[in-house]
């Protein structure tokens, strides 16, 4: 396992390339590492060693906008920690008429039966808005490849490629097509009170 610190950590990535794939639980003994379904295990660990400062800037990375550490127990363990997200947030009504118009299916590999996202095609980060028009449906795995990658430059990607072989001709045209409807999206102004 590999030791890293906050500062070892290209800190733009958090919350792009570095997301959340599971959940951590303990008990006296044991670890238990929860992945999400349709998350890649990797053979490489790291383990993140970070002081209550370093954590509260890593979890306001990941796009959320106040964290609140109320308490600690007597050991110095976290007792009470709040996390309010941010407007990335989606409307739940935007991302299902999204679900709904892509089939329930990931856009970029075709799968089915895995919890799914929405993807931005303009980047949230570059002031991509969270409408309809913008939003494509991802899978986890590969809404997290792409990352920040721009939208065209992910259609040439060797993993969308390759992934694409099990896309039906029809989804992989619209996905192409989509190309030339990102001049005519609205790009908006993000404000992020911290």
């Amino acid at each position: 396992m590999t030791h890293l610190k906050l500062s070892d950590l290209n800190f733009l990535e958090i919350g792009h390339k570095i997301q959340i794939a599971g959940l951590i639980m303990s008990d006296e003994t044991t670890d238990y590492y929860c992945y999400l379904p349709d998350q890649v295990k990797l053979d490489s660990t790291a383990l993140l060693e970070m002081d209550i400062l370093d954590w509260q800037k890593f979890v306001q990375q990941t796009d959320h906008l106040e964290t609140v550490i109320l308490a600690k127990d007597k050991t110095g363990k976290f007792a009470k920690v709040i996390v309010r997200k941010c407007n990335r947030q989606i409307e739940a009504g935007v991302s299902w008429k999204v679900f709904a118009r892509d089939g329930y299916r990931c856009r970029y590999c075709g799968i089915t039966k895995v919890p799914m996202t929405v993807d931005h095609l303009i980047c949230w980060e570059d002031s991509g808005p969270s409408i309809e028009d913008n939003l494509v449906t991802a899978c986890r795995k590969c809404n997290k490849l792409r990352g920040n990658m721009v939208y065209s430059d992910w259609l040439k990607s060797t993993y969308y490629l390759d992934r694409a072989k099990k896309l039906s001709e029809d989804i992989k045209r619209k996905n192409l097509e989509l190309v030339s409807t990102l001049d005519m999206i609205p790009l908006k102004h993000h404000v992020i009170s911290r």
